[in-house]
């Protein structure tokens, strides 16, 4: 199964403060076709205006994992925790037995841009934790570099969730390719931050906003038409 599903066609809704577009039914968007892929349950696209944002709320039994694209994130628990997390930098949130937090844009005059995904963990009713890191430009050029990995099996340097799942970030020049395996009984999520890519030997062009769901067997080419950044995430069917 190869699904293709273009910037245009996610649900988009526009609160004044928080332009957001969601991959997958969440809040107000309803549709029992299209509640998660594998144990991603939630990637939303957002824009959060300076000096707003979400204000203190509960989440249990979930991995939650931010990457910001530009722009500043600031995260505030009940656990103490709190922290800015700036562009390029990511944070995991595992919200187990419960934790409540809030999130807001610390700045004045700048937008922040930000994917925050929710990844179904594999036990519930864990310790809740948090943690942020900074990935540079450099870090992920020309290549995908694993930004989370599980927590039983971490690829060096990254951040870890409870869960069989990799998720990978990457920059790439004019001409430039990666290239990934989608294995038997794996899932790849492909999601175009900006830019445009070529995939399967420039039989799908992908923008900046589009997503790609595999979940066949299949050596897939990402081929950089202009500068592009991209995150691929690499999950278990079930």
């Amino acid at each position: 199964m190869t699904q293709l599903i273009r910037s245009n066609e996610r649900y988009h809704k526009d609160a004044g403060w928080l332009k957001a577009n969601w991959h997958f039914a969440f809040a107000d968007y309803h549709d029992p076709d299209n509640v998660q892929f594998g144990p991603l349950r939630v990637f939303n696209d957002d824009v959060v205006q300076p000096g707003t944002g979400f204000g203190l709320h509960p989440h249990k039994d979930m991995e939650i994992i931010t990457y910001v694209i530009s722009g500043q994130l600031e995260h505030q628990d009940h656990l103490g925790n709190r922290g800015i997390v700036h562009a390029g930098e990511v944070q995991v949130m595992s919200a187990g037995k419960g934790i409540f937090h809030g999130e807001r844009n610390p700045s004045k005059s700048d937008p922040v841009r930000l994917l925050q995904i929710w990844v179904m963990p594999r036990t519930m009713g864990g310790t809740p934790r948090w943690e942020q890191k900074q990935f540079t430009h450099a870090d992920r050029e020309g290549k995908l570099l694993p930004v989370v990995s599980p927590s039983d099996a971490p690829a060096n340097g990254t951040l870890t969730i409870d869960q069989d799942a990799i998720v990978y970030v990457s920059s790439l020049k004019q001409g430039q390719s990666i290239d990934h395996e989608t294995n038997p009984g794996r899932l790849s999520y492909v999601f175009v931050i900006s830019g445009t890519v070529e995939a399967e030997d420039g039989s799908i062009t992908l923008a900046g906003g589009d997503q790609l769901r595999l979940a066949d067997p299949m050596d897939l080419k990402l081929t950089a038409k202009e500068a592009t950044e991209l995150m691929l995430i690499d999950l278990p069917e079930t």
